[in-house]
């Protein structure tokens, strides 16, 4: 299927197989990754570490990159099939050393997964004055997927995976300004138009990129308390996500809401398999996934931003907003300039 997926064309389910609850044991099941390599940002902790196993048990050769590397090594102890080696995403000098060393090695690379993230942060900036959170979850995975072009090329037929999220309901791409320059600062906002970057970044990397046989997806693991990614939250911003009263109580309907939905690990990172490993998505990319899924799209009946800060539990489905081709490739653009980097394809 030689379609993109620009404002949704392919964006429907397909009969995965699986559900919100299936594992990492169930998508990996019958899967052989002998001698393929995989790169896992992220790939020592939370859902990175339970991708990381689980490509391994498959017999994938996986490279984790590492801001610390001896912390590193100790979280992967004991994890066969595993290299460790240095990255900072917010470094454009260290994705580019990292890059180069890969390729020296003369290697394929048959799935690049950007799984590593922030979420919700104070203020902060890379050493180019971009925002924190634009930075680390967008800007440093395009960057490392650009420096990586040529094996990803080698592998015939390699797979870019990067980890959205539901969150991205929270705010388009703010065009005018995504560094806050000028705007107040909104940690949600920020939060969500990095998340939709990751979408639409998907979405018109598969359109350039599946010519020489490289597909792109993007996709919301699910909510997954475990992996602490909420710790920068204060008392009021669990009002404004509606998770507490103004008086310090539970919201009864947040946390029922919660409950439905709340996934393990292993089911959270399984969407992340399957997207790298799944045969039923050979002829298909630049689509959002979820649940283990494409997820829905429904551009007719799309809730509003204001309505995402309602529901702590997240968003089912993608945002009009992530799919549209123009800001697909508006963005290309915006993040050639600001990283530095040209990504020919």
């Amino acid at each position: 299927m030689g379609q993109n997926n620009y404002n949704g064309a392919l964006q429907k389910p397909i009969g995965s197989g699986f559900n919100a609850t299936s594992t990492t044991t169930d998508v990996i099941k019958g899967i052989d990754l002998a001698e393929k390599i995989a790169i896992v940002t992220g790939g020592d902790g939370g859902l990175g570490l339970e991708i990381t196993k689980t490509l391994t048990s498959a017999g994938a050769r996986v490279i984790v990159p590492a801001r610390d590397v001896e912390k590193t090594k100790q979280n992967l102890e004991g994890i066969n099939n595993v290299e460790v080696s240095a990255l900072n995403l917010t470094d454009p000098a260290s994705i580019n050393a990292f890059a180069e060393k890969f390729l020296a090695s003369g290697r394929p690379l048959h799935l690049l997964i950007n799984n590593a993230g922030v979420m919700w942060t104070p203020l902060y900036r890379d050493e180019r004055g971009n925002e924190g959170q634009f930075s680390t979850n967008h800007l440093g995975h395009f960057q490392l997927t650009a420096k990586l072009w040529e094996a990803l090329k080698k592998a015939n037929g390699a797979r870019v995976i990067t980890v959205s999220s539901s969150g991205h309901h929270y705010s388009p791409v703010l065009f005018d300004d995504v560094n806050y320059n000028t705007r107040e600062y909104d940690k949600f906002e920020a939060y969500g138009q990095s998340k939709t970057a990751n979408v639409l970044f998907a979405v018109e990397l598969d359109k350039r990129a599946l010519q020489f046989g490289v597909r792109a997806y993007a996709l919301h693991p699910g909510l997954i308390l475990e992996t602490n990614l909420g710790r920068h939250l204060a008392f009021e911003d669990f009002v404004t996500l509606g998770i507490l009263n103004a008086d310090g109580t539970p919201n009864p309907l947040a946390e029922e809401a919660m409950k439905k939905i709340q996934k393990t690990k292993e089911q959270g990172a399984a969407t992340t398999v399957w997207a790298a490993t799944s045969p039923k998505l050979e002829n298909i990319g630049g689509v959002y996934l979820e649940d283990v899924e494409i997820a829905q799209y429904d551009a007719e009946n799309y809730d509003s931003i204001a309505a995402a800060y309602r529901n702590p539990g997240g968003f089912g489905g993608v945002a009009p907003f992530a799919l549209d081709a123009e800001a697909a490739q508006k963005l290309w653009t915006l993040t050639e300039e600001l990283t530095n980097t040209k990504f020919d394809i």
